[in-house]
């Protein structure tokens, strides 16, 4: 199937369900149920197969891809970056997601910090939040002042500008949640041990937020949407589907093509020439399944 008859069936299923409304109720699905597992898996396969062919076009072109995925907690911003890059190199695919900054770093220009990872040629870095955490959390829990978040507000888009005029292609989402699924998402994170780790205290003050959150993503939107360097939104209330979009619209976002490839052959082994196998008394682990 060629790439353009795969983009003509994913914008089908893209134009099929209603653009979400910010803190309105998640649209409905098109066929009125969750995605099953088996047609996940399958159509996920179809596009870590592309995901591969983009990854031999950056690193044979020298491209530079940044992507920025941002959302609030239970979003599933680390769910959609885990199926983006489970199948691709993490040489050429670095996953960024930096800690509170240091003392010293607080002391730098804001971007500062951020500015070494943006990708050299040949790489796909993928921001799990950015410095776009100055325009929500930062904002929302008091750790910085309105008047540096006006100033980041207004030079951001500036900045981004530079970045994409370097070469650079900088794609940038944001996941939207309604208040009942990210509360649904939270409560699992309380109680199944698989995801404990997932809640931090942070988290806790922030959910409470939900319209100081909403009121700091609208001023965002308003101040850095911009023609250079749009934001897209993704409903993220069906994690499958919205893995499934995602992953579909950035394709379709970057003039990628596989570069020709020839099938390699196995080639034959060496023969034994007199080897003989161990006898060191190995300690095998219990088979225990």
């Amino acid at each position: 199937m060629s790439k353009s008859s795969k983009k003509g069936k994913r914008d089908e299923a893209l134009h099929d369900t209603p653009e979400p409304t910010p803190d309105a109720p998640p649209p409905p699905q098109a066929d009125g149920a969750r995605m099953s597992n088996k047609d996940y898996l399958a159509a996920l396969r179809e596009l870590h197969v592309e995901l591969v062919k983009l990854q031999q076009w950056v690193v044979h072109s020298g491209s530079k891809i940044c992507i920025v995925f941002e959302g609030r907690d239970g979003a599933g911003k680390g769910g959609t970056i885990k199926a983006l890059t489970e199948r691709v190199s993490p040489r050429i695919f670095r996953v960024v997601a930096l800690p509170a900054p240091t003392e010293r770093e607080k002391s730098q220009m804001y971007l500062q910090r951020y500015l070494p990872h943006l990708p050299a040629a040949g790489e796909v870095v993928i921001f799990d939040r950015s410095w776009y955490n100055r325009a929500g959390v930062e904002r929302v829990m008091g750790f910085c002042t309105p008047e540096e978040v006006d100033t980041f507000l207004r030079s951001v888009p500036l900045v981004e500008r530079a970045i994409v005029a370097s070469g650079v292609i900088l794609i940038k989402y944001w996941l939207e949640v309604s208040q009942a699924e990210q509360t649904r998402r939270l409560q699992a994170r309380i109680h199944d041990g698989r995801k404990t780790w997932k809640l931090t205290g942070m988290d806790l003050k922030s959910y409470s937020r939900w319209y100081d959150y909403s009121r700091a993503r609208d001023a965002m939107f308003a101040a850095t949407d911009t023609p250079d360097t749009p934001w897209y939104v993704a409903d993220s209330n069906d994690k499958r589907r919205a893995r499934l979009n995602i992953i579909s619209d950035l394709l379709d976002k970057i003039p990628y093509q596989a570069p020709a490839r020839k099938a390699p052959k196995l080639p034959a082994r060496q023969k034994r020439g007199g080897y003989r196998e161990s006898d060191h008394p190995f300690r095998h682990i219990a088979a225990r399944f």
